[in-house]
């Protein structure tokens, strides 16, 4: 069996293919019904709020390890210099 195909035609069918097995995939991960688009949005908007979370969470644990540092060696130098810190003259 010997099945002649122009450039078109062939285009066409493996475009035609590419469909149905999105469409196969998209619905055995439940994306196929009418608020597919709408799951979708939902979807990225969460992702995009869990990045935003991690970067805000990094800038924070950077802030406070760095507060951390620089109050250790405040009171250090105050230690060193023998500044006693709450007492009265």
């Amino acid at each position: 069996m010997n099945i002649d195909l122009d450039n078109d035609e062939l285009k066409a069918l493996l475009k035609q293919a590419a469909k149905e097995g999105a469409r196969q995939a998209l619905s055995e991960v439940g994306l196929d019904g009418e608020d597919a688009q709408e799951d979708i949005k939902e979807l990225r908007n969460l992702i995009d709020s869990w990045r935003s979370a991690k970067k805000t969470m990094g800038q924070t644990a950077l802030k406070i390890v760095t507060s951390s540092v620089l109050i250790f060696i405040a009171l250090a130098v105050f230690m060193k210099l023998g500044i006693n810190i709450g007492e009265s003259q």
